[in-house]
């Protein structure tokens, strides 16, 4: 989940390149960002470096190379931040809903700096958000080259990220739930309060949902530590988000099937944002995350 003020992160990051798909991402951050008054840090990774040295200007064009367009970059996302850089209707900041995060933003944008680092995308994504709470990048850039490459740093910074990731695919709308996959393990319990604070911050309601992967629903085991199946499953996760923010509207699905990321996706299809926990970083994003990053039409939210 986004870690609350006192555990050491509050920037929100966010990627650009300068794509309409980057604007998009960069507003919700803001927006996001502004609601918990978090600083905002707008990244660009400047990829020309690693194939070319010729990156000045052609002499007697003003405004010309390489370096140039990077730094116009840079500074059109700063301005969108800062333009957007603002709360989020019915959430007040320091709030219980916020998170507990700290400090009101400067009213004159000074909340909303830029990192034009030369590298990788990954690369340079995961080293400016080494201290963020949170990560937030679009799902895709310019062009099929760039489409394709947005779509291979979603799937590496899914299991690589050193905060929360959330691609964006579409802008906040009225109303939309955020919708929880939880499966009883420790990193569905990550999700769940991820997404608990999300649903709180955004000022929406919560839904969870557990798919039960068994065959036929018998279980043998007893005692104190047998671990929780089916219906249990998702009463448990509904109890602690209750506990967790009695406030927030939550409510609960549990479904039957064997393909945990086709289940997932039929149920988001209302979504604001889809919510669910990774495997490990050495293991990669997993293939139900896989699945979700390159089909759902919500915005994602893959938690630590």
């Amino acid at each position: 989940m986004a870690p609350a003020a006192g555990q050491g992160r509050n920037t929100v990051a966010v990627g650009y390149d300068g794509s309409e798909a980057a604007q998009q991402a960069v507003r919700w951050a803001a927006e996001y960002a502004a609601t918990l008054q978090s600083p905002l840090r707008v990244v660009h990774a400047w990829v020309w470096p690693i194939f070319t040295k010729n990156l000045g200007p052609v002499k007697g064009v003003e405004g010309s190379g390489l370096r140039h367009s990077a730094e116009t970059i840079v500074a059109e996302g700063i301005e969108l931040a800062r333009q957007a850089y603002r709360p989020l209707s019915g959430v007040v900041p320091g709030t219980a809903a916020d998170g507990g995060a700290a400090g009101p933003a400067d009213a004159n944008g000074d909340a909303v700096d830029g990192v034009m680092e030369a590298g990788l995308p990954a690369q340079v994504l995961r080293s400016a958000s080494r201290d963020a709470r949170l990560l937030v990048i679009a799902s895709r850039g310019v062009g099929s080259l760039l489409g394709q490459l947005a779509g291979s740093v979603c799937l590496e910074l899914a299991g690589s990220s050193p905060c929360p990731l959330i691609v964006i695919r579409r802008p906040r709308g009225p109303d939309r739930p955020v919708l929880v996959g939880i499966d009883g393990t420790s990193r569905s319990s990550a999700a769940l309060a991820g997404a608990i604070h999300l649903a709180a911050t955004l000022g929406t309601s919560l839904q969870v949902i557990h798919i039960d992967q068994s065959r036929g629903g018998d279980h043998d085991e007893h005692g104190r530590h047998t671990p929780l199946h089916g219906q249990e499953v998702l009463d448990h996760a509904l109890a602690e988000a209750r506990k967790l923010a009695p406030e927030l509207a939550v409510s609960g699905t549990l479904v039957h099937g064997r393909a945990a990321s086709k289940e997932l996706l039929a149920a988001a299809g209302d979504a604001d944002v889809l919510v669910i926990g990774t495997h490990n970083r050495e293991g990669g994003p997993g293939n139900t995350v896989s699945a979700v990053l390159h089909k759902a039409r919500c915005n994602v939210l893959i938690t630590r």
